[in-house]
C-alpha cells in the first residue's frame, strides 16, 4: 500500500473563520511540517493577497536552499493568470481547481459540462508548459455524476496531470461509499494517482480518508488540527496515528505532532478540545477506577499505542471513580508511604466528596496528613528565610569568614562549599527590612566579594 500526507494548513486551514496566518508564521508553519515529515505542503494560493505570495516565496527559497523537503505545492483556480503566478514562485507543483457538480456548474461557473472539460483540459496544459507539476482538484467530486467524473479524470490525465484529488467538499461520503469510488475510478483511469480531499462536516473525515486509500487513493489531504472550511477536513494528528496503527505505516514522525499542534494552536487562535484525539491534554489520561488499574497492570489494555509514540506521557485522574491502586500509585510517586488502613481513609474521604471534579496532588497531601496526622507537603515559612551563597576573595582564609558569618544575628547555618561559591549562609529574619540588615552584615565581612540570595518559598 501506498500512502502520504498532503498538508494544507496554509490554504484550506486559513480558510477556517477568523484565522490569519502572518507571512513569519507561515514560514514557521512551513518548516515544522517538513520536519514532521509529510509528503507535500500545500502553501497557499498565492494570487489571493501579497502576503500569501510572499509567505510562498519565502519557502520555495528555504526549499532550494534544502531546509525544507517536502514538496510544495500552490493553489491557483483554473485560470491562466493564477498559473502564471504559481509558475513566477517556481513552485513544485500547481493545484488547479475546478468545480464539476452540476450543481457547482449551474450555480457558479454557469458552464456546460462540455465547456467544463474544455477549460480544465487547456489549464493543465497551459500549467505544463510553464514546466510544473499539475495536480488537478475535481471540486464537489462526490456529488458529481459518475460518468462524468470519469470523463473529467481522464481529460486531466490527458491534459498533462499526474494526480487528481476527487474532494468531498461538503463532507457526505461514508467509508463504504469513498472505498467504492475511489475503487471505480482508479480501475477507470489507469496513469494517474489520486488525492482524496474529505471535508468532516459529518464527523466521518478519518475515515472516508482511510476508506479511500484502500481504494486506491495515495496522498490523503489534512491540516494540522482539522481546520478549514466550516467544520475543518481531516486531522494531521489523528489519520496519521490511524495509518501507523492500522497499515503499520510511518507517513509522518508520529512524535513531533504534538509541537506542530501546539505551533498551529497557538497561531491560529483556534484552541484545542482537551478530548481531541491523539494531542489533546486528555488523550492519554484515564479517570475510572478499573481502567488506571489496567494500565498501571500493562498500558495495551486501555491504550492503543503508547503515549511515548506521540511524544506523550500517559497519566490518570483522582477523583471519586478512584479505585485504590491508583491512589497508592499517585502517593508512591509523590514518595509518600500509606498502609491499607490510611489509603482505605484517603479513598473514603475522596469519595464523600463527589462534586470535586478532580484532586490535585496537594489536595491529596492535605487529606493524607488529615489521616497520618504527619507533615507531608512543603509549607511556606512561617518567617522570611533565605539562602545567601557567598564568594569569598581568593586572598582570604574561608573558615575565617566562615567564623565571622556564624555569629550574625538571623544566621541560623553556615557551610562551606565547593564550586562558584564558597559558603552558603541560611537565614531567618521577621520581615524584609531585618533580612536586609542580616545581608548587608555579611557583605561587609572583609574577605565577602559578593552574595546570591535565594528567598525560601516552602519547605519541608
Amino acid at each position: 500500500m501506498k500512502v502520504g500526507i498532503l498538508d494544507s494548513t496554509l490554504r484550506e486551514g486559513e480558510q477556517t473563520p477568523g484565522v490569519v496566518f502572518t507571512i513569519d508564521q507561515r514560514v514557521e508553519i512551513a518548516k515544522v511540517l517538513s520536519e514532521v515529515g509529510v509528503s507535500m505542503i500545500e502553501a497557499g494560493h498565492p494570487a489571493v493577497s501579497p502576503d500569501i505570495y510572499e509567505g510562498i516565496r519565502r519557502i520555495m527559497k528555504l526549499r532550494r536552499e534544502g531546509e525544507i523537503g517536502s514538496e510544495v505545492v500552490g493553489h491557483s483556480r483554473a485560470v491562466k493568470s493564477d498559473i502564471e503566478v504559481n509558475a513566477e514562485l517556481e513552485v513544485d507543483r500547481t493545484a488547479i481547481l475546478y468545480g464539476i457538480s452540476d450543481i457547482h456548474l449551474k450555480a457558479k461557473t454557469k458552464k456546460s459540462r462540455e465547456e467544463a472539460l474544455q477549460i480544465i483540459a487547456d489549464t493543465i496544459s497551459y500549467a505544463r508548459t510553464h514546466g510544473m507539476k499539475v495536480r488537478f482538484t475535481a471540486e464537489d467530486a462526490t456529488r458529481a455524476d459518475l460518468g462524468y467524473l470519469v470523463q473529467v479524470v481522464k481529460t486531466a490525465r490527458d491534459a498533462g496531470a499526474d494526480r487528481v484529488s476527487l474532494a468531498d467538499t461538503v463532507g457526505v461520503l461514508y467509508p463504504e461509499k469513498a472505498r467504492e469510488l475511489f475503487s471505480y475510478i482508479s480501475s477507470q483511469v489507469p496513469g494517474v494517482e489520486l488525492d482524496i480531499h474529505a471535508h468532516n462536516d459529518l464527523g466521518m473525515a478519518v475515515a472516508n480518508a482511510l476508506a479511500a486509500v484502500e481504494g486506491g487513493a495515495t496522498i490523503i489531504h489534512t491540516t494540522v488540527n482539522g481546520l478549514g472550511e466550516r467544520v475543518g477536513i481531516v486531522p494531521l494528528q489523528v489519520v496519521a496515528a490511524a495509518i501507523k496503527y492500522h497499515f503499520g505505516i510511518d507517513v509522518v514522525k508520529l512524535e513531533i505532532l504534538p509541537k506542530v499542534s501546539s505551533l498551529v494552536e497557538k497561531y491560529s487562535g483556534i484552541s484545542m478540545p482537551p478530548n481531541f484525539p491523539i494531542t489533546g491534554d486528555y488523550a492519554f489520561v484515564h479517570k475510572a477506577g478499573v481502567h488506571v488499574a489496567g494500565i498501571l497492570s500493562d498500558p495495551k489494555t486501555y491504550e492503543f499505542m503508547p503515549p511515548e509514540a506521540f511524544g506523550r506521557s500517559r497519566d490518570y485522574v483522582i477523583d471519586k471513580y478512584t479505585g485504590k491502586h491508583a491512589l497508592k500509585d499517585r502517593f508512591d510517586r509523590l514518595g509518600v508511604q500509606l498502609n491499607d488502613e490510611e489509603l482505605d481513609q484517603v479513598l473514603a474521604k475522596i469519595k464523600a466528596n463527589p462534586s470535586a471534579r478532580f484532586y490535585r496532588d496537594v489536595d491529596l497531601l492535605e487529606i493524607a496528613e488529615e489521616v497520618t496526622g504527619k507533615i507531608l507537603k512543603p509549607r511556606p515559612p512561617e518567617k522570611v528565610e533565605a539562602v545567601v551563597s557567598i564568594k569569598c576573595d581568593s586572598n582570604v582564609y574561608t573558615t575565617s569568614v566562615t567564623r565571622r558569618l556564624s555569629v550574625i544575628p538571623g544566621v541560623k547555618e553556615v557551610m562551606e562549599i565547593s564550586g562558584d561559591y564558597d559558603v552558603v549562609a541560611r537565614v531567618e529574619a521577621k520581615d524584609n527590612i531585618e533580612l536586609n540588615n542580616v545581608i548587608e552584615s555579611i557583605r561587609s565581612i572583609k574577605g565577602v566579594t559578593s552574595t546570591l540570595t535565594s528567598l525560601v518559598l516552602k519547605k519541608m
